[in-house]
């Protein structure tokens, strides 16, 4: 029954039906077929449940956050500071994209977003700087997979509410990891620059003076990152309060560099409609997929190949990683979690390993789902603000940073205090 399950949903997909409605039909297959009871007539309390689920409403919120910052021309202004703290180093504005990824994946909380932005500032000066194309959009590719990482993570509060794991902890949990990754994601491109000089481009001027006098675009958003964490972590706010307040502090920074306006409003707010609207289907969808799944029995049978296949706890956990790897390549990484989460979390936990943990190494696979042919998400939104070429530019790109993410999961499986050890020091 898995891999009838598995076969269906790859076929759907293959014939172009958006990810929502494939799950929702492989739901209801699955229910006409295996069920002895009607479970579609749950479908429209289901429904009710997700969409008025209160830690979820941070998803809308953070994601207008992003919209704002977008269309207020901060994210823009941040890009221009980046490049000139970061084009000294062999690859020049490739760090400047990886950078400014980091920056915006700490207030947007998407790596769609995070990727679109960044994307839609960078791209032009592909051309202008002779770098290598295919390298320059890796690094906007892999760079926007940041936004799950990094709190704060819409992808995390998803994770937390499916496995009623604690959100502050997860986030605490995900920084140490997402400067890693940067940090690897910038030697990756260090090292490929050396090995092909050519690649990096013409060197850009830089002066000190203007060096400095970008530095206050760089202000907004840490002090977003400030306002949405501290806020949290002070038990001032929840993680949904804590958005909302982030949303506040980008409209007052937006009018104190006069950029605030009614157009710019409500682009963002339709922008915010948009998104949400994608994100809460695909929730409604994989739900009732997990449902079903679990109803006629999957669930149980994964979890007795998992626990009877004589595999240790950790050679269970690699299983477990290669089997995301492989359902990455083909299935969208949030429909993914939502589908496999409440079925492989329980297995995982019940053989010692912390959830916390778990959830920061379930970002990294996403992550890596991502930018993995050929169903990656980001590959499509870089190909999409490129707007020229095939898309396997794009994808021959970001493979050195498949390469990079399978590292850092290594890393964190072999160091687990990675993602630990803030959590356990503040807890303490």
């Amino acid at each position: 029954m898995i891999w009838v399950a598995i076969a269906l949903l790859i076929g759907l997909l293959a014939i172009s039906i958006p990810i929502a409605a494939a799950m929702a039909l492989l739901g209801m297959s699955l229910d006409y077929f295996y069920s002895f009871l009607p479970l579609r007539l749950a479908l429209g309390e289901m429904s009710w449940g997700v969409s008025t689920d209160f830690i979820l409403f941070a998803i809308p919120l953070f994601v207008l956050l992003g919209e704002i910052l977008l269309r207020s021309g901060i994210a823009e202004r941040m890009y221009a500071a980046m490049s000139q703290w970061l084009s000294w180093l062999p690859g020049g504005l490739m760090h400047s994209n990886i950078g400014t990824c980091t920056l915006f994946a700490a207030v947007s909380g998407s790596s769609v977003a995070t990727a679109a932005t960044i994307g839609t500032v960078a791209v032009n000066e592909i051309d202008r700087h002779g770098y290598n194309e295919r390298l320059f959009l890796g690094t906007i590719a892999a760079g926007g997979t940041l936004g799950i990482l990094i709190p704060p993570s819409i992808v995390m509060i998803v994770y937390g509410a499916l496995t009623e794991t604690s959100i502050p902890q997860l986030y605490l949990a995900g920084i140490i990891p997402g400067l890693v990754l940067a940090l690897l994601f910038m030697a990756t491109v260090i090292i490929a620059c050396l090995i092909r000089p050519k690649w990096g481009g013409d060197k850009i001027a830089l002066s000190t003076a203007e060096r400095w006098r970008t530095l206050p675009d760089l202000i907004p958003p840490l002090i977003i990152f400030t306002v949405v964490i501290g806020s949290i972590y002070t038990g001032l706010a929840t993680p949904t309060e804590s958005a909302a307040l982030g949303v506040l502090m980008a409209i007052v920074l937006t009018a104190f560099q006069r950029s605030l306006n009614w157009k710019m409003l409500t682009d963002s707010i339709e922008g915010t409609i948009r998104t949400s609207s994608m994100i809460m289907l695909i929730l409604l969808g994989a739900t009732f997929l997990s449902f079903v799944l679990t109803s006629i029995g999957i669930g149980r049978q994964v979890t007795g190949l998992i626990t009877e296949s004589g595999l240790s706890p950790m050679q269970t956990m690699w299983m477990v990683i290669g089997l995301y790897l492989i359902l990455g390549m083909f299935m969208e990484s949030l429909s993914m979690m939502i589908a496999t989460v409440p079925i492989i979390t329980p297995v995982v936990v019940g053989m010692g390993f912390d959830p916390v943990w778990f959830g920061v190494l379930m970002m990294l696979l996403l992550e890596t789902a991502l930018i993995t042919p050929p169903v990656g998400v980001n590959l499509f939104i870089v190909q999409g603000v490129r707007s020229r070429g095939q898309i396997r530019d794009v994808m021959i790109g970001s493979l050195p940073f498949v390469v990079t993410l399978l590292a850092m999961i290594v890393l964190l499986v072999v160091f687990p205090d990675l993602a630990l050890w803030l959590p356990h020091l503040l807890a303490n």
